[in-house]
């Protein structure tokens, strides 16, 4: 009987460890080896940061939510904010040699996580219809060498696709406690099958 239960019991483990790695969703990985697109919080980020690496504009545009809210304040600050980075971008790339504080590229990106507190998850539902907020720590190489951590805040639409939202400061309420959170450590490889 004991043999019997012994073997039961190695049969549900390693049915439960087949199970957990069939559990993993599939992602797909740009060039860089990293995610990229708006099906996942990592994508986003990653594109965020793509996207001044090479000056892209378009990317940046495409990347960033869009205005949100019903204060014509908020939206039009928020619309120049973008602006402005836009008029920086072009700024940037239009030099004969980089800023020494620029990006240069991605080297590190953990796995999206859920803010501790869940206030900012049920008011991004109730008052913006939102499908969920994350936050993805990524990390990146200068052009002058030094290491560059950066957290991205991230918005879950009604269309189900990721986008980023580049000035969460401006909704303290919606992004409670993210510069609280303690750094990421998973790495976003650990929770998805990766596909290249």
């Amino acid at each position: 009987m004991k043999t019997f239960i012994a073997i039961t019991c190695a049969i549900l483990a390693a049915f439960a460890a087949f199970s957990a790695d069939e559990a993993k969703p599939k992602i797909k990985v740009a060039a860089d080896g990293f995610p990229a697109g708006h099906d996942t919080p990592e994508g986003v980020a990653c594109d965020l940061a793509r996207a001044f690496i090479k000056h892209d504009m378009v990317l940046f545009t495409n990347t960033c939510i869009q205005p949100f809210g019903g204060s014509e304040t908020f939206g039009t600050n928020y619309q120049t904010f973008l602006e402005n980075v836009i008029q920086s971008m072009k700024e940037e790339a239009a030099k004969k040699e980089p800023s020494p504080g620029a990006p240069k590229t991605i080297t590190k990106v953990f796995a999206a996580r859920h803010l501790s507190t869940r206030g900012p998850d049920s008011l991004a539902y109730a008052i913006f219809d939102f499908r969920g907020v994350m936050f993805v720590d990524l990390k990146t190489v200068r052009v002058n060498g030094d290491s560059a951590p950066y957290r991205i805040f991230v918005i879950k639409k009604s269309d189900e696709k990721w986008y980023v939202y580049p000035t969460p400061k401006s909704d303290s309420l919606l992004c409670a406690g993210l510069n609280s959170e303690t750094e990421s450590i998973q790495d976003f490889s650990e929770v998805y099958e990766i596909q290249k």
